[in-house]
């Protein structure tokens, strides 16, 4: 991989990445991204096929009997916040920074892993087949994300899902349950006494949540945090209520399955809980993986990261990974750094190139 090579895949990630951050692509809104990336596989002669705004390639030399590693991001994107000062469409670059939403979360990382894609795309006798997947609604984990193109893929045996990690190795990821819960009472007039009042009834029960630990306590991940972040009671000032409706933000650790802890509320819980979803599980890769140790020979380190991506719909083993920082995704004026893309790519290339030479 020579230093030109490398200059050439940066300068077309970048006009790709402006080119995406001009287009919005919301979440159940990205059909006109996924134009934009079937133009650039058309214009790479990559054989590509598409499932709903999920695009997809597979290496020119597809073995069935080899191992699958995919290499996933998404090009949908949150709506932009309310500070905002600069046009989020706009994609200017001020000095080393290329402003615009989506450009961290997860552009840079999407425009990477395509290039590096495009370095293996007609390899012959690699130990494992790549699958390039740029998937759509990772933001609200639709159904028609990288979930439901999951179905569709050959068996997937190992993943890279790129979103913004200071290309640092993510090798856990919490999980995430989101509980519905309620505290019921007896509704009455509030100038007459009540001894059965939800709202009053409710104060333990926040107590129990603020003083919940939960005891495995993971390596890379701490502990499981537990929160109570919504709560909503009463219609009017001269009515006690007859139930207090509240919800719990559960980040799950690698140490428990989202079904355990689902078991552990309805069995322990001084309230009525209900889950919305049990399948945002954790995730986690081994330290002794050789792709994890392809990594540390780059020179990157290793941590947990506490928020979710399309990770928590793989089976298999993943690492996340990728250029740009977490803290700017979903801020005003989002932005990355282009040598952040640059780096990116190289190092996307050569954590592949190492891994291929171990495995081989």
């Amino acid at each position: 991989m020579s230093m030109n090579q490398i200059s050439e895949y940066y300068e077309s990630a970048i006009d790709l990445l402006k080119e995406l951050i001009r287009t919005p692509s919301f979440s159940k809104e990205e059909d006109q991204t996924a134009a934009i990336l079937e133009h650039w596989f058309q214009k790479h002669d990559i054989s590509y096929k598409k499932y709903k705004n999920n695009v997809y390639a597979f290496n020119k030399h597809y073995d069935e009997n080899k191992p699958n590693l995919l290499l996933n991001s998404h090009h949908d994107t949150v709506k932009p916040n309310g500070s905002y000062t600069r046009d989020p469409f706009k994609a200017e670059i001020v000095g080393d920074k290329l402003y615009g939403l989506g450009s961290n979360d997860a552009g840079g990382a999407l425009v990477s892993l395509m290039h590096c894609f495009l370095h293996f795309y007609s390899i012959e006798n690699m130990p494992f087949n790549l699958i390039m997947a740029a998937t759509a609604e990772e933001e609200i984990a639709g159904v028609d994300s990288l979930r439901g193109l999951l179905p569709i893929l050959p068996p997937i045996d190992l993943a890279i899902v790129g979103e913004p990690t200071l290309m640092d190795l993510a090798i856990a990821e919490k999980g995430l349950v989101v509980f519905d819960g309620k505290v019921s009472g007896t509704a009455s007039h509030a100038a007459h006494p009540n001894d059965d009042q939800a709202i009053h009834k409710m104060i333990p029960v926040l107590q129990w949540f603020k003083e919940l630990r939960f005891e495995k306590v993971s390596k890379h991940l701490g502990e499981v945090k537990t929160t109570v972040s919504q709560l909503q009671a009463g219609t009017q000032h001269n009515v006690i209520p007859s139930e207090v409706k509240f919800v719990v933000d559960v980040r799950v650790n690698d140490c428990y399955k989202n079904q355990e802890i689902d078991a552990f509320f309805q069995e322990n819980a001084p309230c009525e809980m209900q889950a919305r979803s049990l399948r945002m599980q954790s995730s986690q890769i081994d330290e002794d993986h050789a792709l994890v140790q392809a990594g540390l020979q780059l020179g990157r380190n290793t941590y947990g990261s506490p928020t979710l991506s399309d990770q928590a719909a793989l089976n298999c083993q993943s690492l996340k990974l990728g250029p740009g920082d977490s803290t700017r995704s979903h801020t005003a004026d989002e932005f990355i750094f282009t040598h952040e893309i640059k780096e990116g790519i190289e190092i996307y290339i050569k954590l592949l190139e190492t891994y291929i030479n171990t495995v081989a």
